[in-house]
């Protein structure tokens, strides 16, 4: 395809996909159909998947070279709804539209998408009978979503950096007096049993300190070098089974076909691990946690369209986490745990972020998946 019809390539609807396939029959290649954001598949008259684009490859959790020539069927569970147009396609020549269609995954994940069926001219790509165009219905309400959130959460994280700064500097003041009481102290009879309130002022002191430093570090500029994702996830490993060594088990699930990423290491360590530590802190030491990486193929991050990404889930098998808390998990100071400071998700989001990529959570009990995206482009 030349550089002039790009521009009418990236627009989503059955015409324009149909006009796109006129093109590139002439040029021998469906490549074009990997621009669109939209999951696009083409099916012969036996619906075996004769082509599919990156976006249904993310959509169905496939790869094309491992689906194509299989049928529709051995790849993903068709509603009757969806499998009743695909016959009246065939056998009928009908299009079809529909909205909120379950379509069930092979790895048996429940999708709600809006779909089209398009009958295809023999003229227009020889061997194929149908196009299926398939559009999650949440795509685009997650992604107001997440633009409304990313702005809430930047307001109040710039509000509490704000207040940590105003509060640092009484706290010095408090410590300080503290110990030159202390001191004062020292010369009386009843010292001993005296000293026990300054120490409790000064470590109460200590512990606030600690805390507005860990509200203000994430705001450390990035250093960026090439690191490789997997020797991260090595890495956060070895800190879990340290931390909680005997009944937690931390199974490896890697791509290692991944390219190196350029991102500041540390950072995704810690904003891993983060993570990490909270679903075993919440299983109470004991259970299972899952690092899985995937390659991902034209997908849009932070408004930005990237060719290729990676795809980092943390999995654990806990309790979950609640309806109240999950909306609000990354906001500061908000933790469903006893004790809990409510800043290692703010943190792990804030760093995922300067690296342009998005994370995300579904939970439910027995089954917490934390997803994060991160471009791998640059490197």
């Amino acid at each position: 395809m030349n550089d002039g019809s790009v521009g009418q390539v990236i627009v989503e609807g059955g015409a324009q996909i149909v006009t796109m396939l006129d093109m590139n029959v002439t040029h021998s290649s469906f490549a074009g159909l990997d621009l669109l954001a939209s999951a696009v598949l083409l099916l012969d008259d036996a619906l075996a998947i004769r082509y599919i684009n990156a976006a249904g490859e993310n959509l169905l959790a496939v790869s094309g070279r491992a689906v194509v020539g299989k049928t529709l069927g051995a790849v993903c569970t068709c509603s009757a709804t969806l499998q009743a147009a695909l016959d009246n396609g065939l056998n009928n020549n009908w299009g079809y539209t529909g909205q909120n269609i379950d379509l069930k995954r092979s790895d048996g994940e429940l999708l709600n998408i809006n779909c089209t069926v398009t009958p295809l001219r023999p003229d227009i790509a020889p061997g194929v009978r149908l196009l299926l165009e398939l559009q999650p219905i949440q795509h685009h309400l997650t992604a107001t979503r997440e633009e409304r959130l990313i702005e809430q959460q930047q307001v109040s994280r710039e509000l509490i950096r704000n207040l940590a700064h105003e509060i640092k500097n009484p706290l010095g003041g408090i410590r300080g007096a503290a110990q030159l009481l202390e001191h004062e102290l020292a010369h009386l009879a009843n010292a001993p049993s005296l000293k026990e309130y300054t120490q409790v002022i000064i470590k109460e002191a200590d512990r606030l300190q600690d805390l507005m430093q860990r509200l203000l570090t994430p705001h450390r500029a990035m250093l960026p070098t090439t690191v490789n994702i997997h020797e991260i996830l090595e890495r956060v490993r070895s800190l879990l089974t340290a931390e909680f060594p005997g009944s937690l088990s931390v199974r490896r699930d890697y791509d290692t076909s991944l390219p190196e990423l350029v991102g500041d290491r540390e950072q995704l360590i810690q904003a891993v691990l983060n993570i990490a530590r909270n679903a075993a802190q919440a299983m109470g030491g004991e259970g299972e946690i899952v690092l899985r990486t995937r390659s991902l193929r034209q997908v849009t991050l932070a408004k930005k369209r990237y060719r290729l990404a990676l795809e980092l889930k943390v999995i654990d098998n806990g309790p979950g986490i609640s309806d109240e808390i999950r909306e609000r998990m990354f906001y500061p100071l908000v933790s469903g745990r006893e004790g809990g400071s409510g800043l290692g998700l703010t943190i792990a989001q804030n760093f995922i972020q300067h690296h342009h990529g998005t994370i995300n959570c579904v939970s439910r009990p027995g089954n917490t998946v934390f997803t994060l995206n991160l471009p791998v482009e640059q490197a």
